[in-house]
């Protein structure tokens, strides 16, 4: 699949599937239609079931400078807050548009985000809802909006608290100021710093490689217990994790895993399966 914005494509021997941004003589910048066409290319794979991880990364120096700025000239209708109806209509919109990064958050398989160069604005906002971020040691992390008179508004600064101290995140969204690689990664934002971009890409391939040669079943049931973890108290937690692990438990998978960790060999799964049609 390729968009202007992206191409996606899914190795189904692997199940490890890629989105690269598309757009580097634009910096990788996103207008109006690249956030639907995100969520829905997500939720497509998400839907099929074949899908075992997903790696996001982008050409050219920069992952992506994030909104477009003409976006902002008038490029979206629902920027006219004039009235009341207009108001209420930019809260739909608004909400639609945060739906997009969510589709990341709420897929069954776990994404990675592989970042070169800026992630600026909207990137930071992309890469925020991806499970695991690792990037090239040229890289910088920016919550931009507020060098053009606005709050971030699409994740960064509800995300970013759960995953780097509160303080960092409020001086970057209070200044706008750069946070380079090596500080990301003190701070926890990713987990490792790469040497230059083929190096990146090898290190987010074996990554997903590895994650894509475990049972889907158990990375799935890790990723809702994560997310619910994260979002609610440990008790509330405990109790969703008694009610999934009676869904996801299966004796048969773990056999193939222990099987497979037996032989030193990477044990065979089924592929989760689509979801049920509407």
């Amino acid at each position: 699949m390729t968009t202007r914005a992206f191409d996606l494509q899914l190795d189904t021997a692997t199940g490890i599937a890629r989105l690269v941004l598309n757009r580097p003589d634009r910096m990788n910048t996103m207008d109006p239609a690249f956030f639907p066409a995100l969520r829905d290319a997500v939720r497509e794979l998400d839907d099929a079931g074949d899908t075992r991880v997903l790696v996001i990364s982008s050409t050219g120096p920069h992952f992506s400078a994030g909104m477009a700025l003409e976006v902002f000239a008038g490029g979206l209708p629902m920027l006219d807050t004039s009235d009341a109806r207009k108001r209420l209509a930019f809260q739909t919109g608004l909400r639609r548009l945060m739906d997009c990064f969510t589709a990341i958050d709420e897929a069954r398989f776990p994404v990675i985000c592989a970042v070169q160069g800026g992630c600026i604005g909207g990137a930071l906002d992309l890469a925020a809802a991806c499970d695991i971020r690792v990037c090239s040691a040229d890289a910088f992390f920016t919550i931009q909006e507020i060098t053009v008179g606005m709050a971030a508004d699409l994740g960064s600064l509800q995300r970013l608290p759960k995953i780097i101290p509160q303080g960092l995140v409020r001086q970057m969204a209070y200044t706008g100021e750069k946070l380079p690689a090596q500080r990301a990664l003190d701070a926890g934002l990713v987990n490792a710093v790469l040497p230059d971009v083929a190096a990146l890409e090898a290190h987010a391939l074996a990554l997903a490689r590895d994650i894509a040669s475990k049972s889907p079943l158990a990375i799935t049931g890790s990723k809702l217990a994560l997310n619910h973890a994260r979002d609610h108290g440990t008790a509330d937690a405990l109790a969703q994790m008694t009610l999934l692990q009676s869904a996801i438990f299966d004796i048969g998978e773990m056999e193939r895993a222990i099987g497979g960790w037996k032989k030193k060999q990477a044990a065979e799964y089924a592929a989760l399966g689509p979801t049920a049609p509407l």
